[in-house]
Protein backbone atom coordinates (compact mmCIF):
# COMPACT_ATOMS: atom_id res chain seq x y z
CA UNK A 1 0.00 0.00 0.00
CA UNK A 2 1.45 3.08 -1.13
CA UNK A 3 1.99 5.92 2.01
CA UNK A 4 2.45 9.76 1.68
CA UNK A 5 4.55 10.81 4.59
CA UNK A 6 4.90 14.34 6.74
CA UNK A 7 6.80 14.74 9.48
CA UNK A 8 7.30 18.22 11.46
CA UNK A 9 7.51 19.98 8.45
CA UNK A 10 9.00 23.30 9.06
CA UNK A 11 8.42 25.88 6.03
CA UNK A 12 9.99 29.44 5.40
CA UNK A 13 9.08 32.08 2.56
CA UNK A 14 11.10 35.20 1.40
CA UNK A 15 8.62 38.35 2.33
CA UNK A 16 9.65 41.76 1.78
CA UNK A 17 9.97 41.48 5.29
CA UNK A 18 12.60 38.75 5.31
CA UNK A 19 12.15 35.45 6.43
CA UNK A 20 8.61 34.14 7.48
CA UNK A 21 7.71 30.84 8.85
CA UNK A 22 4.53 29.67 7.17
CA UNK A 23 4.50 25.89 8.31
CA UNK A 24 5.42 25.35 11.86
CA UNK A 25 5.60 21.60 12.73
CA UNK A 26 2.86 19.47 10.20
CA UNK A 27 2.73 16.18 10.44
CA UNK A 28 0.33 14.28 8.12
CA UNK A 29 -0.19 10.71 6.94
CA UNK A 30 -2.08 9.39 4.02
CA UNK A 31 -2.57 6.08 2.85
CA UNK A 32 -3.49 4.89 -0.31
CA UNK A 33 -7.40 4.89 -0.80
CA UNK A 34 -8.17 7.32 1.62
CA UNK A 35 -9.37 11.39 1.17
CA UNK A 36 -8.04 13.81 4.27
CA UNK A 37 -9.46 17.30 4.06
CA UNK A 38 -7.63 20.14 5.31
CA UNK A 39 -9.78 23.07 6.52
CA UNK A 40 -8.99 26.24 7.97
CA UNK A 41 -8.87 29.89 7.87
CA UNK A 42 -6.84 32.13 5.02
CA UNK A 43 -3.33 32.52 5.75
CA UNK A 44 -3.13 29.12 7.89
CA UNK A 45 -0.40 27.46 5.91
CA UNK A 46 -2.87 25.18 3.37
CA UNK A 47 -2.23 26.49 0.18
CA UNK A 48 1.60 26.62 1.19
CA UNK A 49 1.78 22.84 2.10
CA UNK A 50 0.52 22.11 -1.22
CA UNK A 51 2.76 23.99 -3.03
CA UNK A 52 5.91 22.55 -0.75
CA UNK A 53 4.67 18.68 -1.39
CA UNK A 54 4.55 19.78 -5.19
CA UNK A 55 8.49 21.55 -5.39
CA UNK A 56 7.53 25.01 -6.01
CA UNK A 57 11.00 26.97 -5.30
CA UNK A 58 9.60 29.63 -3.97
CA UNK A 59 8.91 27.97 -0.34
CA UNK A 60 12.32 26.38 1.58
CA UNK A 61 12.19 23.64 3.93
CA UNK A 62 13.71 24.57 7.04
CA UNK A 63 12.96 20.91 8.91
CA UNK A 64 10.92 17.81 8.70
CA UNK A 65 10.65 15.52 6.14
CA UNK A 66 8.37 13.95 3.00
CA UNK A 67 8.13 10.71 2.33
CA UNK A 68 6.30 8.58 -0.89
CA UNK A 69 6.81 4.81 0.03
CA UNK A 70 9.95 5.48 2.35
CA UNK A 71 11.50 7.51 -0.84
CA UNK A 72 12.72 11.01 0.23
CA UNK A 73 10.25 13.53 -1.71
CA UNK A 74 12.54 16.68 -1.18
CA UNK A 75 15.31 14.99 -2.63
CA UNK A 76 13.32 14.85 -5.87
CA UNK A 77 13.12 17.25 -8.61
CA UNK A 78 9.17 19.08 -9.66
CA UNK A 79 9.34 16.20 -12.73
CA UNK A 80 10.48 13.71 -10.56
CA UNK A 81 7.68 14.09 -7.68
CA UNK A 82 5.28 13.70 -10.61
CA UNK A 83 6.59 10.90 -11.85
CA UNK A 84 6.91 9.20 -8.82
CA UNK A 85 2.97 9.72 -8.61
CA UNK A 86 2.02 12.86 -7.27
CA UNK A 87 -0.21 15.17 -8.15
CA UNK A 88 -1.11 18.85 -8.05
CA UNK A 89 -4.40 20.19 -8.79
CA UNK A 90 -4.18 24.50 -8.19
CA UNK A 91 -5.85 27.15 -7.15
CA UNK A 92 -5.07 29.22 -10.07
CA UNK A 93 -4.29 26.99 -12.64
CA UNK A 94 -1.94 28.60 -15.35
CA UNK A 95 -2.34 29.22 -18.80
CA UNK A 96 0.38 27.48 -21.57
CA UNK A 97 0.20 29.75 -24.13
CA UNK A 98 1.41 27.58 -28.05
CA UNK A 99 0.71 23.94 -26.32
CA UNK A 100 -2.81 22.06 -27.04
CA UNK A 101 -4.29 19.92 -24.60
CA UNK A 102 -3.82 16.78 -26.67
CA UNK A 103 -0.20 17.39 -26.71
CA UNK A 104 0.11 18.48 -23.27
CA UNK A 105 -1.78 14.70 -21.80
CA UNK A 106 0.12 12.71 -24.07
CA UNK A 107 3.57 14.08 -23.74
CA UNK A 108 2.90 14.11 -19.71
CA UNK A 109 1.60 10.39 -19.84
CA UNK A 110 4.46 9.75 -21.82
CA UNK A 111 6.80 10.97 -19.07
CA UNK A 112 5.10 9.76 -16.13
CA UNK A 113 4.55 5.61 -18.16
CA UNK A 114 7.97 6.38 -19.78
CA UNK A 115 6.52 5.30 -23.26
CA UNK A 116 3.64 6.63 -25.28
CA UNK A 117 0.46 5.67 -25.01
CA UNK A 118 -1.15 3.40 -28.01
CA UNK A 119 -2.94 6.28 -29.75
CA UNK A 120 -6.44 4.73 -30.70
CA UNK A 121 -6.96 3.30 -27.26
CA UNK A 122 -5.40 7.10 -25.76
CA UNK A 123 -7.70 9.01 -28.34
CA UNK A 124 -10.71 7.08 -27.22
CA UNK A 125 -9.69 7.45 -23.07
CA UNK A 126 -9.73 11.29 -23.80
CA UNK A 127 -12.78 11.34 -25.04
CA UNK A 128 -14.68 9.24 -23.19
CA UNK A 129 -13.27 11.52 -20.15
CA UNK A 130 -14.09 14.53 -21.50
CA UNK A 131 -17.41 13.98 -22.50
CA UNK A 132 -17.44 12.83 -18.69
CA UNK A 133 -16.75 16.14 -17.40
CA UNK A 134 -18.83 17.43 -19.75
CA UNK A 135 -15.96 19.27 -21.64
CA UNK A 136 -16.36 19.73 -25.40
CA UNK A 137 -14.24 18.00 -27.78
CA UNK A 138 -12.94 21.20 -29.05
CA UNK A 139 -11.23 21.31 -25.74
CA UNK A 140 -8.44 18.88 -26.60
CA UNK A 141 -7.25 21.10 -29.63
CA UNK A 142 -6.90 24.52 -27.52
CA UNK A 143 -3.76 25.91 -25.82
CA UNK A 144 -4.03 24.68 -21.64
CA UNK A 145 -6.25 26.73 -20.16
CA UNK A 146 -5.78 29.82 -22.77
CA UNK A 147 -9.69 31.71 -22.66
CA UNK A 148 -10.65 29.29 -20.39
CA UNK A 149 -13.08 30.57 -17.81
CA UNK A 150 -12.67 29.20 -14.27
CA UNK A 151 -14.47 26.55 -14.30
CA UNK A 152 -13.70 24.98 -17.42
CA UNK A 153 -9.72 25.41 -16.00
CA UNK A 154 -11.04 23.22 -12.70
CA UNK A 155 -12.40 20.57 -15.18
CA UNK A 156 -9.18 20.82 -16.96
CA UNK A 157 -7.37 20.07 -14.03
CA UNK A 158 -9.64 16.95 -13.46
CA UNK A 159 -9.33 15.60 -16.77
CA UNK A 160 -5.36 15.34 -16.22
CA UNK A 161 -6.00 13.60 -12.76
CA UNK A 162 -8.17 10.77 -14.48
CA UNK A 163 -6.15 10.34 -17.37
CA UNK A 164 -2.54 10.64 -15.89
CA UNK A 165 -3.59 8.34 -12.67
CA UNK A 166 -1.76 9.84 -10.04
CA UNK A 167 -0.95 7.42 -6.89
CA UNK A 168 -1.55 10.83 -5.06
CA UNK A 169 -3.57 13.81 -5.57
CA UNK A 170 -3.00 17.21 -3.88
CA UNK A 171 -6.47 19.45 -4.76
CA UNK A 172 -5.81 22.92 -3.97
CA UNK A 173 -9.31 24.32 -3.34
CA UNK A 174 -10.67 23.10 -6.44
CA UNK A 175 -14.09 23.90 -5.49
CA UNK A 176 -13.32 27.72 -5.65
CA UNK A 177 -15.54 29.70 -8.23
CA UNK A 178 -17.10 27.30 -9.16
CA UNK A 179 -21.07 26.49 -9.46
CA UNK A 180 -23.32 23.89 -8.05
CA UNK A 181 -23.24 22.30 -11.06
CA UNK A 182 -19.48 22.88 -12.16
CA UNK A 183 -18.90 21.65 -8.54
CA UNK A 184 -21.05 18.17 -8.84
CA UNK A 185 -19.00 17.16 -12.20
CA UNK A 186 -15.65 17.92 -11.14
CA UNK A 187 -16.50 16.17 -8.19
CA UNK A 188 -17.94 13.17 -10.12
CA UNK A 189 -14.71 13.09 -11.50
CA UNK A 190 -12.22 12.92 -8.59
CA UNK A 191 -14.47 10.06 -7.23
CA UNK A 192 -14.10 8.20 -10.46
CA UNK A 193 -10.44 8.63 -10.00
CA UNK A 194 -10.07 7.11 -6.79
CA UNK A 195 -12.79 4.79 -7.36
CA UNK A 196 -10.23 3.81 -10.49
CA UNK A 197 -7.15 3.91 -9.67
CA UNK A 198 -7.30 4.01 -5.61
CA UNK A 199 -5.50 7.10 -5.52
CA UNK A 200 -5.24 8.88 -1.98
CA UNK A 201 -6.28 12.47 -1.81
CA UNK A 202 -5.40 15.24 0.11
CA UNK A 203 -8.63 18.06 -0.06
CA UNK A 204 -7.28 21.61 0.57
CA UNK A 205 -10.54 23.49 1.42
CA UNK A 206 -12.52 26.64 3.03
CA UNK A 207 -15.96 24.99 2.87
CA UNK A 208 -18.03 22.10 3.27
CA UNK A 209 -20.04 22.03 0.23
CA UNK A 210 -17.73 19.94 -1.37
CA UNK A 211 -17.44 17.61 1.03
CA UNK A 212 -20.77 16.37 0.53
CA UNK A 213 -19.60 15.37 -3.12
CA UNK A 214 -16.46 14.16 -1.89
CA UNK A 215 -16.69 12.27 1.65
CA UNK A 216 -13.16 12.52 3.48
CA UNK A 217 -12.42 9.86 5.68
CA UNK A 218 -10.26 12.19 8.16
CA UNK A 219 -10.58 16.48 8.53
CA UNK A 220 -7.31 18.39 10.05
CA UNK A 221 -8.05 21.39 11.12
CA UNK A 222 -4.85 23.81 10.04
CA UNK A 223 -3.98 26.79 12.48
CA UNK A 224 -0.96 28.71 12.37
CA UNK A 225 0.99 26.34 10.01
CA UNK A 226 0.09 23.42 12.13
CA UNK A 227 -2.54 20.87 12.58
CA UNK A 228 -4.26 22.41 15.13
CA UNK A 229 -7.35 19.24 15.37
CA UNK A 230 -7.88 15.91 13.83
CA UNK A 231 -11.29 13.76 13.45
CA UNK A 232 -13.73 12.40 11.24
CA UNK A 233 -16.59 13.96 8.85
CA UNK A 234 -18.30 14.96 12.02
CA UNK A 235 -15.47 17.63 12.64
CA UNK A 236 -15.98 19.25 8.85
CA UNK A 237 -20.11 19.55 10.02
CA UNK A 238 -18.49 21.37 13.38
CA UNK A 239 -16.66 23.56 11.76
CA UNK A 240 -20.06 24.98 9.45
CA UNK A 241 -21.68 25.42 12.79
CA UNK A 242 -18.70 27.23 14.79
CA UNK A 243 -16.58 28.64 12.45
CA UNK A 244 -12.61 28.96 13.37
CA UNK A 245 -13.37 31.37 16.56
CA UNK A 246 -11.89 28.97 19.06
CA UNK A 247 -9.21 27.93 17.52
CA UNK A 248 -7.82 31.24 15.90
CA UNK A 249 -8.78 33.07 19.42
CA UNK A 250 -7.46 30.77 21.80
CA UNK A 251 -4.20 32.63 22.04
CA UNK A 252 -5.21 35.76 23.01
CA UNK A 253 -8.34 34.30 25.19
CA UNK A 254 -5.52 32.63 27.59
CA UNK A 255 -3.65 35.98 27.25
CA UNK A 256 -6.45 37.94 28.47
CA UNK A 257 -7.42 35.77 31.24
CA UNK A 258 -3.62 35.22 32.23
CA UNK A 259 -3.85 39.64 32.27
CA UNK A 260 -6.57 39.91 34.37
CA UNK A 261 -5.82 37.38 36.73
CA UNK A 262 -2.00 39.30 37.06
CA UNK A 263 -4.47 42.53 37.88
CA UNK A 264 -6.58 41.23 40.52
Amino acid sequence: MSVLEIRDLHVTVETDQGTKPILNGVDLTIREGEIHAIMGPNGSGKSTLAYTIAGHPKYTVTGGTITLDGEDVLAMTVDERARAGLFLAMQYPVEIPGVTNTNFLRTAKTAIDGQAPAIRTWVKDVRETMGQLRMDSSFAERNVNEGFSGGEKKRNEILQLELLKPKFAVLDETDSGLDVDALKVVSEGVNRAKANTGLGILLITHYTRILRYIKPDFVHVFVAGRVAEEGGPELADRLEEEGYDRFVDAPESASAAAAELAEA
